[in-house]
């Protein structure tokens, strides 16, 4: 009777733990800090995944980060949900709140995109939502990063979605694109955002997994400034459906992260906004030509239009420091 007591007890105390959902907020020197991994592709149980544990554990120790985010294909074997627990429960074990989207790879081994999200937004720290489910995808959200002075008040947000797979138009081909309705859902969210603060937007960042056409365009733009590696032709969707443009319009969104190319870690300014990949964090269980895994790091201004982020390799060296807006201002004189 004891030990079935206590069992109960035992997991009443899980219950409640996973279901606390942390607030985000700046610290007390106004800076906020962000870690994006991109496409583990984690196999469990083979020697080529170990690398990407490393570096997670050793990105976590190191950097103390206030928000792990997950851009996309974690995955890449069965045992699915053994996997993940592999890669995500060093994050929350360790108390770092974290978000996670798909990539196009997460769902092709047997657990579907809501199993996933089911699964993984039970997790201990995991802020990761379904979302609409009007919406295309699973996992359109929006974090908010409080200040640190007022708890009440909203100093950044944070956008993510479900860039989706593959083309749903056989004749068109490739990979997917955010569909018009995510494109009008994040408009109707931001210009509800910026009435409420007074008609002046909130400087906010976007993540999702697959790159916006408008990566290989400005990629190509005559006197284009680009720092970091550019090594592989981008996979975005092939149909255009004006999220960038709505985000240049809404004027919140500074920067996007995205994952997806393994070749690339580039980041680059299209009119305004600052267009990044992030650094492939897996092992040898799929290509990557770049070298030492890594990831990206994003930092975070309370109170103004601006982020700093780098390139972080396994063992420590840092590439490609960049701050938002001064660094392609200063390139384009």
């Amino acid at each position: 009777m004891k030990k079935t007591f206590v069992a109960l007890l035992m997991l009443a105390v899980t219950a409640m733990g996973y279901g606390q959902k942390p607030i985000l907020k700046f610290n007390s020197d106004g800076n906020f800090k962000i870690i994006q991994f991109t496409d583990v592709h984690y196999k469990k149980l083979m020697k080529e995944s170990e690398v990407a544990i490393q570096l997670i554990n050793e990105v976590l120790d190191t950097e103390k980060p206030d928000l792990v985010v997950f851009t996309g294909d974690v995955i890449w074997a069965k045992p699915v949900l053994e996997g993940l627990d592999d890669v995500f429960d060093p994050v929350s074990k360790r108390g770092i709140p974290w978000a996670y989207v798909f990539g196009n790879h997460d769902d092709e081994f047997g657990v579907s995109r809501q199993q996933l999200m089911d699964y993984a937004s039970q997790k201990p720290y995991c802020l990761a939502q379904a979302g609409d489910k009007s919406l295309s995808g699973v996992g359109n959200y929006i974090l908010e990063v409080r200040s640190a002075a007022k708890p009440d008040s909203i100093g950044s947000l944070l956008y993510f979605f479900d860039s989706g797979a593959y083309t749903p138009i056989k004749k068109i081909g490739g990979y997917d694109w955010l569909r018009l309705d995510q494109v009008n859902w994040y408009s109707q969210q931001s210009a509800a955002y910026t009435k409420a603060n007074n008609n002046k937007p909130y400087p906010a960042l976007a993540f999702f997994h697959i790159p916006l056409a408008e990566y290989p365009i400005m990629k190509n733009a005559e006197n284009a400034q680009i720092i970091g590696s550019k090594d592989e032709k981008e996979c975005n969707g092939r149909l255009n459906t004006g999220m960038f443009a709505a985000m240049r319009q809404a004027g919140d969104v500074m920067g996007t992260f995205v994952g997806h190319d393994h070749n690339n870690d580039y980041i680059g300014e299209y009119f305004g906004i600052y267009l990044a990949y992030g650094r492939f964090s897996g092992g040898k269980t799929v290509y990557n030509d770049l070298g030492k895994n890594g990831c990206r790091v994003i930092e975070l201004k309370e109170g103004k239009h601006e982020f700093s982020t780098y390139i972080r390799l396994l063992g420590g060296e840092k590439l490609y420091p960049v701050h938002y807006p001064e660094t392609f201002k200063k390139a384009e004189k």
